[in-house]
């Protein structure tokens, strides 16, 4: 096989990823996708095509749907590589990845980007402590594992998922100590604006309702406007603590489940210093694309969660738009027919985007809850709290790069994946200036580590 043997080259088998490859292939286009996971699905249908009836139904119908795609994809004959570990993306598209310890050399004529989003980071005092995990990484233990807590566990903090996870456990007896919502009435009352528009969008609203009366019937005490959270405990989670209107509140568990939305993961995108701009409806960065994907960088694409926040289903359709516009560009398919086939994907993504305006505006997370005190840890890795951020500001420090020449911030393991957005975030509030006068990370590869071995073996798959 040649370094240029593929005509689109997919990093990352979620919704989008998937849906791109189906189109693709659809289209005549060579297609590779390579996947961190075992098993193609993303986050959203993780593990999808190995879960069973009664773990499908306890997961939800939107979960269940997922195989569906997931069988069309395994069936579409797009090259499959499970166990993908992408460690560099270059600006002549070439991209490095492992698996099983060997390491692998491609060079597509389009690469698409489709490698979604992962939680924001919620730094409170006390979320360092063991027993303190995300929404997200509890319900990666149901998918993968069937897991869920045996004790009463609070979840905290705001976004859809936290009521969807609730009724998740809900569904197998689990047990919900509370549910401590940052969001209150007041939220939506200041997102009255984006009804109408959101209106289009009514069937993800109603899901949304329906969660929420679940939770209800399910007697699940439910706290609004929650503020000033702190986890209490020395060795380990021993409480939570918080007020609302109603007063002060401390409830006990030995399990706190964190979330307060998710952001594009942008690691690759930065890397390739693509241009990017900031979000601030959904408190992040976000890679500038055009309407069918392509980012500043001529070739690659960005499409799902991994460009801007959406949800399954936009992702899916956005996966759709880049294949023909990919097929478009390698001259498989005509221009009319293209954007024939494009106009009822653009219409169906636009109803599916209706009512984002109203979440984002509803969810968006507090100021408290995204730039924390001195004392919290910011930086997990190198144990940089905020005050430590302060005071490199004062110092001269003006942005995230230089953060780590002061205490090493954002150099450890995660390269700044927990910390990225907060570090900004800190640094902005403190010199009184916007995110954008700050940036981000200067992001490098290894992406994922890599080692020198492996780097020597590097050769072109067959």
């Amino acid at each position: 096989m040649s370094l240029e043997s593929v005509d689109l080259l997919i990093i990352g088998a979620g919704p989008a990823g998937m849906s791109a490859a189906i189109e693709a292939m659809r289209n005549g286009l060579s297609t590779t996708v390579l996947d961190e996971q075992y098993t193609p699905g993303g986050q959203i249908y993780r593990n999808v095509k190995n879960a069973g009836a009664t773990q499908r139904e306890v997961l939800g119908v939107d979960y269940s749907n997922g195989l569906a795609l997931v069988n069309e994809f395994l069936a579409s004959g797009a090259h499959y590589v499970n166990n993908a570990s992408v460690w560099l993306v270059d600006e002549d598209k070439q991209v490095h990845y492992l698996v099983e310890g060997k390491a692998y050399v491609i060079k597509p004529r389009r690469l698409l980007i489709a490698t979604g989003a992962y939680e924001r980071p919620m730094p409170i005092p006390g979320w360092t402590l063991p027993g303190v995990m995300t929404a997200g990484a509890g319900q990666i233990l149901m998918k993968n594992a069937a897991l869920i807590p045996v004790k009463p566990v609070i979840l905290a903090g705001c976004g859809p998922l936290l009521y969807l996870l609730a009724v998740q456990y809900l569904n197998v007896g689990g047990k919900i100590a509370a549910l401590v919502d940052t969001s209150d009435r007041r939220d939506a009352f200041n997102a009255w604006a984006e009804l109408p528009r959101a209106l289009r969008g009514w069937r993800d609203l109603l899901k949304g309702f329906g969660l929420l009366n679940k939770l209800r019937r399910g007697g699940v005490k439910h706290y609004r406007g929650a503020r000033c959270l702190r986890i209490e405990g020395d060795s380990d989670v021993k409480a939570l603590t918080f007020v609302n209107r109603s007063g002060e509140h401390r409830i006990e568990s030995e399990l706190v489940l964190l979330h307060q939305g998710v952001v594009p993961n942008t690691q690759i995108s930065w890397s390739l210093r693509l241009a990017h701009q900031w979000n601030d409806a959904q408190l992040c960065w976000q890679a500038k694309r055009d309407g069918w994907g392509e980012t500043s960088l001529p070739g690659v694409f960005i499409a799902g969660d991994g460009g801007a926040i959406g949800g399954a289903q936009a992702s899916a359709l956005q996966g759709r738009l880049t294949a023909l516009a990919v097929a478009k560009q390698l001259k498989r398919i005509p221009p009319e027919l293209v954007d024939q086939q494009a106009r009822p994907v653009i219409a169906a993504l636009k109803r599916h985007l209706a009512a984002r305006p109203l979440i984002d505006a509803i969810y968006r997370p507090h100021t408290q809850n995204t730039i924390p005190a001195d004392e919290v840890i910011v930086c997990r890795c190198e144990e940089v709290t905020a005050g430590d951020l302060r005071r490199y500001v004062d110092l001269g420090c003006q942005g995230p790069n230089q953060t780590k020449a002061f205490g090493r911030c954002g150099m450890g393991p995660c390269q700044g994946r927990l910390c990225g957005l907060t570090v900004t975030a800190v640094i902005a509030d403190w010199r009184k200036v916007s995110p954008v006068a700050v940036g981000y990370y200067r992001i490098r590869p290894p992406i994922k580590p890599v080692t020198i071995g492996q780097l020597a073996s590097e050769s072109i798959p067959t």
